[in-house]
């Protein structure tokens, strides 16, 4: 992975190897700027000084992780033919994960508690249409995907020379996903053409409990997967069902439910369809997108989903969400894909909800009034070396700090409690994100194990 440099008034410069850096930082050329992406800074150069080649941010941007791939891109005339290829190296892969289904929760919680609040605690007269959105409104757990995807956008700019963007303007076929071998008039009639909901279930589930296969008894109409977990109202996510086994199931999924039952199980998911919760985020989202890349002073290269798979299908690349950026637009080479992946995970920057609530609503326990403990802030990044007792080691994560002096450390291989505050150096204040970098990708786990075959 490469690291990025910076001159000595902080404007980008080509990102060079670790070796170089490691070099550079020896000799007391630079100094470490940010450690997360690891970033340099020279003391004894100037961007006007330097040569810059053009580097090219690409984007696959998807509904729980945007892929992102920053490659430097150079063209080849052939002197024979005339023709011109274009040829990327990668010097940084990338995949950030949103929090858009946290944000969400988030949200349904606080309006149950408003509603109870406003009709059982104290009365308030219902307003209607009292609100008005404007135009290109998005919900805020889409929202969240537009603004992290142009944050890391804008930071990869300020700290790379980054010349031009390419990202991806798909659409997903929703119809298709349901119904492969739909066609003409049909996109017209959706699931409901000529049926009730109540009507079109009794005849898909066969007038029978799909649970205990109970006839001529009263049906009821059960989520699969229930509401209170974020399961949609759709047709497709709707079966019948008798009422013990819809008291018995309750809000459980039905993997849970139906666990001592895998054939009856297997049957039901076989017959439901797939939700389109995560293909409907991407084109709600995809025009908001490009209209803020577009706002950039930047090239934008648009490219197309087929387009991408063909890329990458030819150049024998696996299937990855950063390799995916990495293959967007037109590439006619690609190098330098083999290497790790920084994992970006959004976590936000904390609550301003200090009382931590039952699922009724009541007060279960304060948080204190100051983020702040022994000069350390939950999501700082952190590294302890713990010298004796059953921890001992050297750990390095995000921190989730306590009054009592005893933190927690989320580290690349998993969580790590109890850790004394006296152990702990911090490294890099909390922004807002969770890092982790994996050694290898296992979808280039995969990639590089057949090509070692070849």
């Amino acid at each position: 992975m490469a690291v990025l440099v910076l001159d000595k008034w902080k404007k980008p410069l080509m990102p060079c190897s670790e070796k170089r850096a490691r070099l550079l930082l020896a000799r007391g050329r630079a100094r470490v700027h940010r450690m997360v992406p690891f970033t340099i800074r020279l003391v004894d150069r100037r961007a006007e000084d330097s040569v810059l080649q053009p580097v090219r941010l690409k984007i696959d941007p998807g509904s729980k992780t945007t892929g992102m791939a920053l490659v430097r891109e150079s063209e080849t005339v052939d002197t024979a033919t005339g023709e011109v290829s274009r040829k990327a190296v990668v010097l940084m892969l990338l995949e950030l994960q949103h929090r858009g289904h946290a944000i969400r929760d988030a949200l349904t919680q606080r309006r149950a508690f408003r509603r109870r609040r406003r009709t059982k605690l104290r009365y308030r007269a219902p307003r209607f249409l009292n609100r008005t959105r404007p135009a290109g409104w998005l919900a805020p757990s889409l929202q969240h995907r537009v603004d992290t995807t142009m944050t890391w956008v804008h930071r990869l700019c300020r700290w790379s020379p980054v010349t031009g963007l390419a990202t991806m303007l798909h659409r997903f076929d929703t119809q298709a996903l349901q119904n492969p071998d739909i066609s003409g008039i049909e996109y017209q009639r959706g699931t409901l053409f000529g049926y009730e909901v109540r009507e079109y279930l009794l005849e898909q589930w066969g007038r029978k409990c799909a649970y205990c296969d109970a006839e001529h008894v009263p049906l009821t109409i059960d989520h699969i997967h229930p509401r209170s977990r974020g399961g949609s109202d759709r047709v497709s996510n709707l079966t019948l069902s008798c009422v013990p086994c819809n008291q018995r199931k309750g809000n459980r999924d039905v993997a849970e439910f139906l666990a001592h039952d895998p054939k009856r199980l297997a049957r039901i998911e076989a017959q439901r369809k797939a939700p389109l919760r995560d293909a409907a985020a991407v084109n709600s989202t995809r025009w908001a997108f490009w209209q803020q890349l577009a706002a950039t002073v930047l090239d934008v290269e648009i490219g197309s989903g087929g387009r991408t798979k063909w890329n990458r299908k030819r150049l024998s690349v696996p299937k990855a969400h950063c390799l995916d950026a990495a293959c967007v637009g037109r590439v006619d080479h690609l190098q330098g894909w083999q290497q790790p992946v920084l994992s970006i995970k959004a976590t936000g920057r904390g609550s301003y909800q200090r009382t931590r609530l039952t699922k009724y609503g009541f007060p279960r326990g304060y948080l204190t009034r100051s983020k702040s403990a022994f000069g350390f802030q939950t999501g700082d990044l952190v590294r302890a070396v713990v010298t004796k007792g059953k921890k001992a080691g050297s750990y390095l994560g995000r921190v989730a700090i306590r009054a009592s002096g005893s933190f927690n450390i989320q580290t690349g291989n998993g969580l790590v409690q109890h850790i004394h505050h006296r152990f702990c150096k911090r490294v890099q204040r909390g922004d807002g994100y969770g890092y982790h970098r994996s050694l290898l990708h296992p979808a280039l786990n995969h990639g590089v194990a057949e090509a070692g075959k070849n």
